[in-house]
């Protein structure tokens, strides 16, 4: 799965028995790929939230009721330029919407100290 197949969640996970249901969004582009990249990037968080907000994640996932929701873009490549300035604006929209956000390099912790 990536960031090109929309409506389709990459992955789902539960972080502890009983904590956080993340939903995360599989990053394989580098980001000198410019504007797709991150067009691309903004459809699937768009997905991503119209599947949490339509109550959809409880019929495909029903451990996420009365769980807290995170969305968690794993990158291959390191965001750089225009990629660090919209993943800001990114997670605080996510947040804004009342859920967790955070990004990661594929073989390292959460890197905006959310986790």
């Amino acid at each position: 799965m990536s960031i090109e197949q929309r409506k389709v969640v990459d992955f789902i996970s539960t972080r502890g028995q009983g904590g956080r249901i993340i939903l995360t969004i599989s990053d394989h582009r580098p980001w000198t790929s410019g504007t797709n990249h991150v067009q691309a990037l903004q459809d699937k968080i768009n997905d991503y939230l119209a599947f949490i907000e339509s109550g959809e994640v409880y019929d495909s996932y029903p451990r996420a009721h009365g769980q807290e929701i995170e969305i968690q873009i794993v990158c291959k490549y390191p965001p750089e330029g225009e990629g660090v300035r919209f993943l800001k604006l990114a997670g605080d929209s996510v947040r804004g919407a009342g859920f967790h956000f955070s990004t990661r390099m594929s073989e390292n912790e959460p890197n905006d100290g959310e986790g």
